[in-house]
C-alpha cells in the first residue's frame, strides 16, 4: 500500500480488492459482512472424533484378545485388560486429535498431525482425483462423515479426516475439488448431490440413474458362494464331532463357532458393502452410492477407467448372473483394504444389465458380441483344463481377454489405455512355440493373452501398439 506523509490532507478512498481486510492486524475490526474463509485457517476435526476412534480401537483390542487369554486370566481380568487398553486407546486419540489439523493454503491441502514429531504433509491439489465422503456406522449415529481422498500415483488412500460434520465435510468437499478444477464441483448454490444428511439417510445419485441392485438378488448371490454353500457341510462335520466326543469344553466350542464366522465374513461384508448400490451418470463421470453399516458416495471420471473386469462366478451362471469391476487409474492399487477402492460397477446382474452398464462405460462395446479366439492346440500341454475358455481379440476399440475355468473372467481394456505391450516367454513356451502377450495400462494390471503361437503373438503386439497410439488423442 502507498499512501502520503505530507501536504493538504486527501480524501479517503475505500481500499483495494486485495487489501487486508480491516479486521487484519494492520487494520481497525471487522466490518458488517461474512468474515474470511474459514478453510484458510487451521481447523481441527469435531470434537467427538477422539470418542469414534477409541471405540474403534475397543473393537480391535475385543477382537485382538482370544478366547485361550480369556480361559487363563479369567472374566474378570479378561474385562480389566479391556478397559484399561481401551482407555489407553481414548488418551491417545484426544492426543492425537488435539495435534491434527487441516489447512487450506493456495493449491494445497495441509495436514498438521504428531506430538513428538510434528509432521505436515501437504497435499497438491492438482493431483487430487477425487474425494470420497464415507459414513461408518457410529458416524451416521452421531451425525458425522469421513473424507478420504485419492490422490493421482497414490500407494494409497491419502490423508482421512475423521471425522467431520456433515455440513463441513460437504463444504469442505466441494472447495477442495473446485481448486484442483475438478468437474465434479456442485454448481454454486446447489445442495450436495453426494453427501448424507443428518438423519444418516443418503440421496439417490445425482444425474442420470442406470441401475439399482436388488437387495434380494444381492443376498441370493452371496449364497450362491463357495463359503455360503458349503457352510451346512461345516456345521455337519461339527454336530457329528460333538455327539462322537460327547461334550466339548467353552474354548473348543468358541474356537469353532468362531472360525465359522471368519468363513462367512467375504459375503456377510460384501452383503454389507453393496446393501442399496445405486449407480447413475452425471455427464463424464460415474456416481457411486452404496453400503448400510458404512455408506459410501463414490465419483468415478470415466477418462480415468482403465479397464472393465466382468466375472461369472461358477455358481452365478445357473441364474446367468455376473459382476462387472472397474480399474481406475489414480487410485491406490496398493491399498491393503479392498474395500477403499472404488472399483464396483455392478455388484451383481444379468447379461442384459451388464452390456447397458458397459455400453455407458466403454461406448460401442458389446459383451455378447466380443471376438475372441482360443489358443493354438498345443497350448494343451501347458493348459489341459483350460484351454477352450482362453481367448483373446481385438475389436474396433478395445483389446479382449477372456480367461479361468470354474470362475469365468473377462478383461476389456480401451486402446486409448494402454502404456505398454510385453511379449513374454517362459522355457515350457519357449519348447512349444507359445508366448504371452501383456497389455499394461496406468492402473497396473491391464490384461494378459496366454499362450498364443510366438508368431501370431509378435503381431498382436505389433497391432496393439498401433492401435493405442491410434487411439490417444494428439498432445
Amino acid at each position: 500500500m502507498t499512501g502520503s506523509t505530507g501536504g493538504a490532507p486527501e480524501q479517503p478512498t475505500p481500499p483495494p480488492t486485495d487489501a487486508p481486510p480491516p479486521g487484519h492486524p494492520h487494520g481497525g475490526p471487522y466490518p458488517p459482512g461474512p468474515p474470511p474463509d474459514p478453510l484458510h485457517s487451521r481447523q481441527r476435526l469435531h470434537p467427538l472424533s477422539p470418542a469414534l476412534h477409541g471405540a474403534k480401537s475397543l473393537v480391535v483390542v475385543i477382537a485382538g484378545l482370544s478366547w485361550s487369554t480369556l480361559s487363563r486370566v479369567g472374566f474378570g481380568w479378561f474385562v480389566a485388560m479391556v478397559i484399561v487398553i481401551a482407555l489407553g486407546a481414548t488418551v491417545l486419540a484426544v492426543v492425537s486429535w488435539y495435534n491434527t489439523g487441516y489447512q487450506v493454503v493456495g493449491r494445497e491441502l495441509r495436514i498438521h498431525e504428531g506430538l513428538l514429531w510434528r509432521r505436515t504433509r501437504a497435499i497438491p491439489l492438482e493431483r487430487l482425483q477425487a474425494v470420497e465422503v464415507v459414513r461408518p456406522l457410529l458416524a451416521q449415529l452421531t451425525g458425522l462423515a469421513e473424507l478420504r481422498l485419492e490422490v493421482v500415483g497414490g500407494g494409497k488412500t491419502e490423508a482421512p479426516l475423521a471425522f467431520l460434520g456433515v455440513a463441513e465435510a460437504a463444504a469442505l468437499r466441494r472447495r477442495l475439488l473446485a481448486l484442483a478444477g475438478a468437474r465434479t464441483a456442485a454448481a454454486p448454490g446447489a445442495p450436495p448431490a453426494q453427501v448424507p444428511t443428518q438423519a444418516g439417510e443418503p440421496p439417490v445419485p445425482a444425474g442420470r440413474p442406470l441401475h439399482a441392485v436388488e437387495n434380494r438378488d444381492l443376498l441370493i448371490s452371496q449364497l450362491l458362494t463357495p463359503q455360503a454353500f458349503l457352510l451346512p457341510f461345516g456345521v455337519v462335520f461339527v454336530v457329528a464331532q460333538f455327539l462322537s466326543e460327547g461334550s466339548w469344553s467353552f474354548i473348543a466350542v468358541a474356537s469353532t463357532l468362531t472360525a465359522m464366522a471368519g468363513i462367512l465374513l467375504q459375503p456377510v461384508r460384501r452383503v454389507l458393502d453393496d446393501w442399496r448400490f445405486q449407480l447413475a451418470r452425471d455427464e463424464d463421470r460415474l456416481r457411486i452410492r452404496n453400503g448400510l453399516l458404512e455408506t459410501r458416495a463414490q465419483t468415478v471420471p470415466l477418462h480415468r477407467v482403465q479397464t472393465v473386469g466382468v466375472t461369472w462366478p461358477l455358481l452365478w451362471r445357473v441364474k446367468g448372473w455376473l459382476r462387472l469391476r472397474l480399474e481406475v487409474a489414480g487410485y491406490a492399487a496398493g491399498e491393503p483394504d479392498q474395500r477403499n477402492r472404488p472399483d464396483r460397477l455392478l455388484p451383481v446382474g444379468d447379461l442384459t444389465t451388464g452390456e447397458a452398464i458397459v455400453a455407458e462405460v466403454l461406448p460401442g462395446v458389446v459383451l455378447s458380441s466380443l471376438p475372441l479366439t482360443p489358443p493354438p492346440t498345443r497350448a494343451r500341454w501347458v493348459n489341459p483344463l483350460s484351454r477352450q475358455v482362453l481367448g483373446a481379440g481385438l475389436a474396433e476399440r478395445v483389446f479382449v481377454v477372456r480367461s479361468g475355468l470354474l470362475t469365468r473372467q473377462l478383461t476389456i481394456v480401451p486402446y486409448a489405455r494402454l502404456q505398454s505391450v510385453r511379449v513374454v516367454q517362459g522355457p515350457v513356451q519357449r519348447m512349444l512355440g507359445l508366448a504371452t502377450v501383456h497389455a499394461d495400462t496406468a492402473g497396473g494390471a491391464g490384461a494378459a493373452a496366454v499362450d498364443r503361437d510366438v508368431t501370431e503373438a509378435w503381431t498382436l503386439a505389433a497391432e496393439l501398439t498401433t492401435r493405442a497410439h491410434t487411439a490417444r488423442p494428439p498432445p
